[in-house]
């Protein structure tokens, strides 16, 4: 098997992944809060994580894979007081909270669909598992690291802190933490600012609410995640993922709420995604900047020059590495969008080229140049620049610049189905040119401009070839006559 190395929030160092069971892999990655459309950061940590799901079954693996909705416990501002973000949704639309969640599931699911994101093996919901999240917090109180205030349930970061060390995933020092929050004002039930809820005590006006040993309430945001991998993954298990945003203060609580009850850090690897930008600020629902998938897909946000095939998202965000920020722009997804064309041509020119005998170019060095880049750390973008190489490749042997044999030309074939298909997930947009009446169509016009050239009509033959240009329709001259394909 190879040798698959990635970056570890925990250590801060790339290391190499070896799995707790030789054969297979345990992985919870941290869904959404469904209280509203998906959005581009919604996609990237969906994509990141599919990607690494779809490699480790293509190195060999049995994958277990969880991620979770969060149908409950996410208050505003990802804090420990107001309103739950599902439940407040709910009151304004004048609905039953459940209703809000089942909704936007459907939609993140349905958006999830349309970009080739695979199924989880397991979806969990957090509602789900309230009795596993109050028995964790028996756990935690019975250990000595929380306490009750008024039928809340809070953490004890100061006293967890004494025998562990709170702050170890995001580098952050208890005592800076401690500087750097406000005085408590006789109003909140904590000991510390830095304590964070496990169990809330649901207000008369709160909609969601369990019972509990201590009373009528709901689950803290950060619990959630700690019982469910816990519950389908065990108490040690290999990669959590999500997004960079989550290391403080979602994964550092829950590496504490781990710690506290069953005296580990729960996942051996933390892995973490950067952010999408819109002009160099994050996007999200909480600043107000982000754009929906379905405007993506549908071209009507007013940011957006055009609607955007599910695939030229993907393929965008493949285009940086998983932990670098990407900037969107509609240059950058229009560039995608010519790229993406650009490589599915190649893949539909490489099935119509003729083997030769003996290739006259090195292409075996190209299947370990990918598998090097992907080892390292997932190096999508480092990927995709071998691929291109090897589209550069595929057109010079259509222009019959360069010879492939039949075994050279399945190499290549294994390589991008491996590659584009089974690992990247894409899928190709390109408009199938199989009428009868636009390939007769075709035909006269290619013969027109033929005879124009011949004629040395230069100018009437350009013209014809801008023109078809601007309609998405691309011709190609070669040495044995001129080819047309549509460009999207």
């Amino acid at each position: 098997m190879q040798i698959l190395k990635i970056y570890n929030t925990l250590s801060g160092n790339k290391e190499v992944f070896e799995p707790i069971n030789q054969d297979s892999v345990s992985m919870y990655v941290c869904g959404p809060t469904v209280y509203g459309e998906g959005h581009l950061g919604h996609a990237r940590p969906a994509i990141t994580f599919d990607i690494l799901f779809r490699y480790l079954k293509t190195l060999g693996y049995k994958v277990r894979y969880v991620r979770n909705i969060t149908d409950v416990g996410h208050l505003l501002n990802d804090a420990d007081d107001g309103g739950d973000k599902i439940g407040e949704k709910a009151k304004a639309l004048q609905l039953e909270p459940m209703e809000v969640a089942h909704y936007y599931t459907k939609k993140y699911h349905e958006s999830m669909s349309k970009l080739n994101v695979e199924n989880p093996s397991i979806e969990p919901l957090a509602s789900g598992h309230i009795i596993e999240q109050i028995e964790m917090i028996k756990k935690i109180i019975d250990n000595g690291f929380g306490y009750e205030v008024n039928g809340s349930i809070y953490f004890d970061v100061v006293k967890y802190n004494e025998s562990n060390e709170y702050g170890i995933l995001s580098r952050r020092k208890i005592e800076d933490m401690l500087e750097n929050t406000r005085e408590l004002d006789g109003q909140s039930d904590k000991k510390n600012q830095v304590d964070f809820a496990l169990w809330k005590k649901a207000s008369p006006e709160h909609i969601m609410r369990w019972p509990s040993p201590w009373g009528d309430g709901f689950p803290g945001w950060h619990l959630e995640c700690s019982a469910m991998s816990c519950k389908y993954l065990g108490e040690e298990f290999d990669i959590h993922g999500g997004g960079m945003d989550l290391v403080f203060p979602h994964h550092e609580a829950e590496i504490a709420q781990c710690c506290a009850a069953n005296n580990n850090k729960g996942a051996k690897y933390w892995m973490h995604n950067n952010m999408i930008t819109i002009g160099g600020q994050k996007m999200g629902k909480s600043l107000g900047n982000f754009i929906t998938l379905n405007e993506f897909f549908n071209g009507s946000h007013e940011k957006l020059d055009q609607a955007y095939h599910p695939m030229v998202i993907r393929f965008f965000l493949l285009q940086a590495h998983y932990r670098s920020t990407i900037d969107f722009s509609n240059d950058a997804l229009q560039a995608a969008e010519k790229g993406l064309i650009r490589l599915f041509n190649a893949i539909k020119t490489l099935n119509e080229i003729s083997p030769k005998e003996n290739s006259n170019i090195d292409v075996s060095s190209f299947p370990n140049k990918c598998d090097d880049a992907m080892n390292d750390d997932l190096n999508t973008p480092i990927v995709l620049s071998h691929l291109f190489d090897l589209v550069k490749v595929i057109n010079s042997c259509k222009e019959g610049k360069h010879d492939l044999s039949a075994n050279d030309i399945d190499l290549l074939k294994n390589l991008l189905n491996k590659y584009v298909t089974e690992i990247f997930g894409l899928q190709s947009i390109l408009k199938e040119n199989n009428s009868t009446d636009i390939n007769t169509l075709m035909s006269f016009v290619l013969d027109l401009r033929n005879q124009l050239k011949e004629n040395k009509d230069w100018a009437t033959a350009d013209k014809i070839r801008d023109g078809l240009n601007d309609i998405n329709i691309e011709i190609k001259d070669t040495k044995d006559g001129s080819t047309w394909d549509y460009k999207k």
